[in-house]
């Protein structure tokens, strides 16, 4: 089911992924040199704060419905999310992944599969507690 589009996004975010890894504390990253280097030495809390703020700035873009405004703090979320990935180890490739998964896969159907989801593994951490 791979669509020619979804491999070239998947090659841009991949790029732009792998600067990302470059700007870990681990892999040589400078936080007085680099943005994303700072963000990753303030830790995942600092990340995921300022993944809040650009998802509230998506929002109040698309109230106003400034659509080239929308489109750059929407570019301003996505980069902050891949930097979230980053912290968690986790590549773009694995969300389009999940997004490839659900094509074809009625809304609601996918709704109600997550659930199902979340409550078996709700009631596996239960267990393993006991």
């Amino acid at each position: 089911m791979s669509n020619p589009d979804i491999l070239d996004n998947r090659d841009s975010l991949a790029r732009l992924a792998a600067v990302i890894e470059s700007r870990k504390p681990q892999a040589g990253g400078d936080p007085d040199k680099s943005y994303v280097a700072r963000l990753f030495s303030k830790g995942t809390d600092a990340i995921l704060k300022k993944i809040g703020e650009e998802a509230t700035e998506v929002v109040m873009a698309a109230k106003d419905g400034d659509r080239a405004r929308i489109v750059g703090e929407m570019a301003d979320l996505w980069f902050h999310s891949l930097i979230a990935l980053a912290a968690f180890d986790l590549k773009p490739a694995d969300v389009l992944t999940e997004l490839e998964r659900r094509v074809g896969l009625p809304g609601l159907d996918e709704f109600a599969l997550r659930k199902v989801r979340k409550r078996e593994s709700e009631s596996q951490s239960e267990g393993e507690e006991g």
